[in-house]
């Protein structure tokens, strides 16, 4: 019987989809795609891997958690004084729809009854069930009590019941000012686009934070140690120590050499490959849970890139083969075409 995806990818961890994404760079190696030169310069970035949740909003969450608590009690054979289900439904509508009007007070005033509505619940539960605070309830328990507790301006907030490593990432964006999920780091061939390392980081790091970590698995996976690393004004301050030239691409260049000048402009593509990382490998919603699932998806996003390049390349050649096998005795090179041919087309 084969295994399925997904204890394919249990089985594989972080250090098997680390080697298959070595081995896309070793396959472009050998065909010629890439060179080891060109590993020697690389751009540096990180970008937002989002997790596969809905937008969290306090009312949905506490109404969540009342109905997982009051699922879980009852499966469990606990009596609850009520469970809420129909007030709760019908708070959560309001408070959905006096939003939508920007009824701020009123829709407050609902997320006040929800919250009550949970609090009830878990007091309810303590009291009839001592032991659900250590057994099976305790992690609900435990969450409910977070989502009763966190307020608007703290840090490290409940954003998803079955996610709950999930972070809130700004990154300035205009269109999407917060994302939920986690920070990636990329490194990328500064000439030929090839991503060589791609790691996922929990914590919400600073950018030049993940740098070190970042270099250090591009070297461990294409045996290049790279010399030069550019990355935009995210990794001023960065604190790296190590061998690579650090180049931070600033906002004016006037006299700046025109060789360096030079790979500050190649600092740019390693944005469109972020875009195809994340509408092509499906790194802009991740469905694999967990944080191991946030580092496996990364890399895997990483090797479907590479694994487009072969592709490409691969087709070129086939493209030009079969253009030269179409075409006429005459027009073939000698070496194409066999020795009684080329008299049968005189």
């Amino acid at each position: 019987m084969l295994p399925t995806i997904t204890k394919w990818r249990a089985y594989l961890k972080e250090a098997g989809v680390e080697e298959m994404l070595a081995e896309t760079i070793r396959t472009g190696l050998r065909g010629g795609f890439v060179k080891r030169a060109d590993m020697a310069r690389v751009n540096v970035n990180t970008t937002v891997q989002e997790k596969n949740i809905r937008f969290p909003t306090d009312a949905r969450l506490l109404d969540r958690s009342r109905e997982r608590l009051a699922r879980r009690a009852q499966a469990r054979g606990i009596a609850l004084r009520q469970t809420y289900a129909r007030l709760g439904k019908r708070a959560l509508r309001k408070h959905s729809a006096y939003a939508a009007a920007k009824q701020f007070k009123r829709a407050r005033r609902e997320e006040r009854k929800l919250r009550t509505y949970l609090g009830r619940v878990v007091r309810d539960i303590e009291r009839k069930d001592s032991r659900a605070a250590a057994g099976i309830l305790s992690g609900e328990l435990d969450e409910a009590r977070r989502l009763l507790a966190q307020k608007k301006t703290d840090s490290g907030k409940l954003y998803s019941l079955h996610e709950p490593h999930v972070e809130c990432i700004v990154k300035g964006k205009a269109h999407k000012r917060h994302e939920f999920g986690c920070k990636v780091g990329l490194v990328t061939s500064a000439r030929s686009n090839w991503i060589l390392g791609a790691q996922a980081f929990h914590g919400a790091p600073y950018d030049g934070h993940t740098l070190a970590a970042a270099l250090e698995q591009s070297e461990r996976l294409t045996g290049v140690a790279a010399r030069q690393a550019v990355g935009d004004l995210g990794y001023r301050g960065h604190g790296y120590s190590g061998a690579c030239h650090i180049e931070i691409v600033k906002r004016r260049r006037k006299g700046v050499p025109r060789s360096l000048r030079y790979w500050w402009k190649r600092r740019s593509a390693i944005e469109p490959v972020i875009g195809h990382v994340k509408s092509e490998s499906r790194m802009n919603r991740n469905r694999l849970s967990g944080v191991s699932g946030d580092k496996l998806n990364a890399i895997l996003s990483a090797c479907g890139f590479n694994l487009r390049k072969l592709l490409r390349a691969f087709a070129h050649i086939l493209d030009f083969l079969r253009l030269i096998l179409g075409a006429d005795a005459k027009q073939r090179p000698d070496w194409l075409v066999p020795s009684g041919a080329l008299a049968l087309a005189a």
